[in-house]
């Protein structure tokens, strides 16, 4: 039985099908789009028929969803999406002024291409490269802290750091680095230095202003390479897939115990098989849902492409998935510290120095009383 259920809007204009419903060259379709099987049910079907299942969702709202979740973004406020729990009033919750995103990920995984492409779609930016890339062709690399305005909005809710990927081989370094963005927070022009950078530690101290503001990452997206996913199970080498999941799962990471929003960059390098069997490879490895735990999108801008325009699947998608990194991030707020808390807090400080001056006053004198004993022998 053939399902229709999901048809996009060049079939109904005529039949005619977009270049980059890529997924619908895969077996499970028939030669006019549509699944083969019944879809419906979504609880029989494979974790491949899952995923395609989803593009087609992607594929059936895009056209027209994407306006108005873009409006929902342009008009976001830091705690809009926050919901009533526990008895507290929103006024009781420690809701930053903007909410921040931080993207983390390997070398060349496509972090500031992301960036460029959220400019292009948020903020109506066209082909205007904000972030400096770093590919095949290019030995640049992120030194700093980058804040982004993706909105190009003076009352922007929301901004986006990126920041330096990470070395497969030298990942204690890099996920030490990353536990210190998450528990001391993030700065723009904050230099990322590593052992054995040499002079480009040394890079000119201008850059670096303490004036900016320390700002509290509420939400993390993982950015990895779907082509490079592909090459490394195809030929066996997982040290890059393992260094992926050290990040993924590392425990800093996450918020309210919620897995960050993995990313997946390069798809367009690799046909329809290849793509769709590295998500779900992916997925798998670092134990997500294939559907919900990840987004496709593929940062067409790096071929002279608007997403926007002659592909709004990526465009929708890249859109949802801020939209879910701020529904996470809102669902995430602490309560404000009270007076009373703050006391607790000092009474507890007060606590361990008394007993951290009783381990050294004890330390001491069992030392002097095994001097005496040996003095009288």
């Amino acid at each position: 039985m053939k399902n229709h259920l999901f048809s996009s809007d060049e079939e109904q204009n005529g039949g005619r099908r977009s270049a980059y419903s890529w997924w619908r060259t895969a077996d499970e379709f028939d030669e006019n789009g549509h699944f083969k099987i019944d879809v419906s049910e979504f609880s029989n079907l494979t974790p491949r028929y899952k995923i395609l299942r989803e593009m087609e969702r992607l594929a059936f709202i895009a056209t027209d969803g994407l306006d108005d979740l873009r409006h929902k973004l342009l008009s976001y406020r830091a705690g809009d999406f926050w919901l009533p729990i526990g008895g507290l009033k929103k006024e009781d919750m420690d809701i930053p002024p903007v909410v921040t995103i931080l993207l983390a990920g390997l070398t060349a995984s496509g972090k500031s291409s992301f960036t460029n492409l959220m400019y292009s779609v948020l903020g109506r930016s066209g082909l205007i490269p904000f972030a400096q890339t770093s590919g095949e062709s290019s030995n640049y690399t992120t030194m700093f802290l980058e804040e982004h305005n993706v909105l190009r909005s003076p009352r922007s809710g929301l901004c986006v750091y990126d920041t330096r990927g990470l070395d497969k081989d030298e990942m204690e370094e890099g996920l030490d680095e990353v536990s210190t963005w998450m528990s001391v927070g993030v700065r723009h022009n904050q230099p990322c230095h590593r052992p054995g950078d040499g002079d480009k530690s040394q890079l000119s101290d201008e850059l670096t202003n303490s004036r900016y503001l320390r700002r509290k990452v509420n939400c993390v997206m993982v950015v990895a390479d779907l082509s490079q996913i592909h090459r490394s199970f195809k030929c066996g080498d997982l040290n890059s897939m393992e260094a992926l999941r050290d990040l993924f799962h590392l425990s800093a990471v996450k918020n309210s115990n919620e897995n960050p929003i993995l990313i997946l960059t390069h798809g367009d390098k690799l046909n329809a098989e290849e793509r769709i069997n590295g998500r779900l490879r992916i997925c798998e490895y670092l134990g997500i849902p294939e559907t919900s735990g990840a987004y496709d999108i593929p940062c067409m801008t790096e071929q002279g492409i608007m997403a926007e325009e002659s592909d709004p699947v990526t465009a929708f998608s890249l859109t949802e998935a801020v939209y879910r990194a701020l529904l996470q991030s809102d669902r995430t707020h602490l309560p404000k510290k009270k007076f009373k808390d703050w006391l607790i807090f000092f009474c507890k400080w007060i606590m361990w120095c008394i007993a951290c001056l009783f381990v050294i006053l004890a330390n001491f004198f069992s030392k002097f009383g095994h001097h005496n004993k040996k003095l009288k022998m």
